[in-house]
């Protein structure tokens, strides 16, 4: 038996009035009848109506209009623009929802010749949680022959409608005090980079804020039903302190290092002890919002080159005195430079780390294999694995490269790996320690199992780091009195965007790790921020 033919769509017909139902006609003549008759069909029946790609394409930009908050763009592909957009605006901001993820399905056509696109919605409400729901977008042809949304109500959620609304109703109740390592009480309105997290971490246990959705009688305002509830209410008692790791010193000079250092770009900056993995400061710029110091997503650029090393060490691929070239380009499908096109010809692989040199690093990646830069960022650096902090954080990702182009990305911290200040203080930790240590806020539980760094591995990561410091790219710090290491890190973010800095430090017994969005470069963007921090406060905390 042969295969049935591909279905085939006729071409379009002039523009007519009443809505067309999208039909597929042709399959071949050599399909068995028997198969045919057996689902009830015809040898000739043309089988279910095709959704109209012009219909889907145009539910998918609706909802990505909605979902970047253009409402009078998403508004303008719907049958009745105005009373769209102010609906639109009305429930995103009277529920207070930033940064909704739409995700359509599968079309489908209905007999009066409607498309129908269903979509998965996942709504943040600021400081609560994510309200998810499941609805659809009706689609019809108009006279011009192009599809538009038809617009209803019940389109943004099923139960929307012309007598019922949705009403977000915040719990305001008082949390206990919250005090710093030394028994100190920490406010939002004395460090202002603290408010989101201490609601989190009062409730302890995962228990914050908490807040619903309810459905309202639009005339009346009866509550009707609740749609979402968010939070959950915590069994310590209210006039009993929470403890944190925190330290009130480093926390202020943290927070005004970013105010004075970062120059109103986003930024973020991580302070940890290296012992012990708790944690002294946690500061954003801006203060409120979105926690990127612990929850942020970022190519670590150059700073991951740490890791990278460790890989390289761990199993003699290279030793710092080795010649490792430093070309100005080199071409792994894809062509890769330095930062301001560099060239060291005839460089060490000290003088490739202190200077942060991406071609020497990607010269080396046939020296590990694809999956071991992942294996050893999780084995000993604890990178991927479930961290339990004490407030929701992102614990880093190196997934195993698609191609060698991806691998020799990886190598300098670019492609799809992942990170924030809190992991890369962490990796500072370790390298310098050669243990790592679960970063905590508060008293959480430690499931993560790793190894200890050979004590070779380490001194040559400190020796690295330190040269870095005096004769390399972070000389920023190089004044800085004791025995400062440090590493820088540029990371391109997209085409015509500006690069991400970056900036890891150790002293005493402190890691610190920063990012400034939009930096431009390590050194000069994230550095002046960690040698703010880092001169406020001179000694180690206790």
């Amino acid at each position: 038996m042969t295969d049935a033919a591909p279905l085939t769509r006729p071409g379009r017909r002039p523009a007519r009035k009443a809505p067309r139902v999208v039909v597929a006609v042709g399959l071949t003549l050599a399909l068995a009848a028997g198969v045919g008759y057996a689902a009830e069909l015809g040898p000739f029946d043309p089988g279910p109506p095709i959704p109209d790609a012009d219909a889907a394409k145009q539910a998918r930009a609706f909802l990505a209009e909605w979902e970047a908050g253009r409402m009078a763009r998403a508004a303008a592909l719907t049958s009745s623009p105005e009373q769209a957009e102010r609906v639109l605006q009305s429930f995103t901001a009277g529920l207070d929802i930033s940064g909704p993820t739409l995700t359509p399905g599968a079309a489908t056509a209905g007999e009066d010749g409607a498309v129908t696109v269903p979509f998965t919605a996942k709504m943040p409400v600021t400081d609560l949680g994510t309200w998810t729901y499941a609805s659809a977008l009706p689609l019809r042809e108009q006279d011009d022959g192009s599809w538009k949304v038809d617009w209803a109500l019940s389109l943004v959620h099923p139960k929307l409608s012309s007598t019922e609304k949705f009403r977000l109703e915040r719990e305001d109740a008082a949390g206990p005090e919250i005090n710093d390592r030394d028994g100190n009480a920490l406010s939002s309105e004395k460090y202002p980079s603290l408010g989101p997290l201490l609601p989190r971490i009062a409730g302890g246990s995962g228990a914050g804020p908490r807040g619903a959705v309810r459905r309202v009688d639009r005339a009346t305002g009866d509550i009707k039903g609740t749609e979402a509830t968010f939070g959950k209410k915590s069994d310590r008692p209210a006039d009993r302190p929470v403890a944190t790791t925190l330290d009130a010193t480093w926390q202020s000079a943290a927070e005004k290092a970013l105010a004075t250092e970062a120059e109103g770009k986003d930024a973020a900056l991580v302070a940890l002890r290296i012992d012990d993995g708790e944690i002294l400061a946690v500061a954003n710029s801006p203060a409120s919002g979105f926690n990127r110091a612990v929850s942020g997503t970022y190519a670590p650029g150059s700073t991951w080159k740490i890791v990278t090393t460790s890989a390289l060490l761990l199993k003699d691929a290279v030793a710092p005195g080795d010649v490792v070239d430093c070309p100005q380009y080199l071409t792994v499908g894809k062509r890769f430079q330095n930062v301001e096109t560099s060239k060291y010809p005839g460089a060490t692989f000290r003088k490739d780390f202190t200077a942060s040199c991406n071609t020497a690093f990607i010269s080396l990646r046939d020296k590990v294999g694809d999956q071991e830069l992942g294996d050893v960022a999780g084995k000993y650096f604890g990178v991927g694995q479930k961290w339990r902090v004490g407030i929701p954080s992102y614990d880093g990702s190196v997934p195993v490269p698609r191609d060698q182009t991806e691998k020799a990305a990886s190598m300098i911290g670019q492609g799809r790996v992942q990170a924030n200040p809190l992991i890369m203080a962490s990796v500072t930790a370790t390298a310098v320690s050669g243990a790592f240590h679960q970063p905590t806020l508060t008293s959480g539980k430690d499931t993560t199992k790793t190894t200890p760094l050979p004590r070779e591995v380490v001194t040559q990561l400190r020796e690295l780091m330190r040269a870095t410091v005096t004769d390399g790219t972070a000389s920023v710090l190089a004044d800085l009195p004791g025995d400062v290491g440090a590493k820088t890190g540029t990371a391109e973010v997209s085409d015509g965007v500006p690069n991400n800095g970056w900036f890891v430090a150790h002293r005493g017994n402190v890691a610190v790790a920063c990012v400034v969005e939009k930096g431009v470069t390590g050194g000069a963007s994230a550095g002046p921020v960690v040698r703010g921090l880092l001169d406020a406060v001179p000694g180690d905390p206790s």
